[in-house]
């Protein structure tokens, strides 16, 4: 414990800027992937074949290992935050998207009825009824989307991308030295610790944006 304690004080501001490294490119990761999932979840979710067909190639993404899908990205686009940002949007595509599509089909139909025989068009009931109906599934897509790829960011490394993976990475091919099980074990608690901070803040944005009826 004196060792890992060591570790964390002569260390703390790397950890600081790998832990603000590793949350940024989560959260930009999780919000590009949300706008990308619900877009296509408003073109498909009256569609039950293209609602399938989404779904399936999203999920597709998910049986292709990490490791496998940074080894495809970094001929094309390099070492570094590119590939990373893009392998993490890929991986948050399919809670969001599927429970934007589960989100919207389960609004019901007497009340986009009951908006549109007061004037509102398409446009406006999307806007206004359907989507703030949705919004607690999305955000719940949301939820599962970051704890997802918080783990898979950590294996970016590989790529040389931002966060906590590279302290994690360095500790293990180390292993032997002084600092290496600290290292290691530090960088891995802080992804914890991130992951519980971060599903709490969740937690408190719906309760924020959600109304209580919706909630209840």
């Amino acid at each position: 414990m004196d060792t890992l304690w060591t570790f964390i004080v002569h260390r703390r501001h790397q950890l600081l800027v790998d832990s603000y490294l590793h949350v940024s490119a989560v959260v930009q990761s999780v919000l590009l992937a949300t706008v990308v999932s619900v877009l296509i979840g408003i073109l498909v979710y009256r569609s039950p074949f293209g609602s399938s067909i989404a779904s399936a190639l999203a999920g597709a993404v998910l049986t292709v290992p990490s490791f496998a899908l940074l080894g495809l990205l970094i001929p094309a686009l390099g070492l570094g935050v590119a590939p990373t940002i893009t392998a993490l949007v890929v991986y948050a595509l399919l809670p969001i998207m599927r429970n934007t599509i589960i989100g919207l089909a389960s609004v019901d139909p007497a009340v986009t009825d009951a908006a549109r025989g007061v004037g509102m068009n398409r446009l406006r009931v999307l806007a206004r009824i359907e989507l703030p109906l949705a919004w607690p599934a999305i955000l719940a897509g949301m939820r599962v989307s970051t704890q997802l790829i918080m783990g898979i960011l950590a294996l970016a490394a590989y790529a040389k991308g931002p966060g906590l993976g590279n302290l994690i990475f360095s500790g293990l091919a180390r292993l032997g030295s002084p600092n290496a099980v600290p290292q290691a074990l530090v960088g891995t608690i802080l992804v914890v610790v991130l992951a519980l901070v971060l599903d709490g803040i969740y937690v408190l944005v719906g309760r924020l944006t959600t109304s209580r009826g919706i909630r209840d």
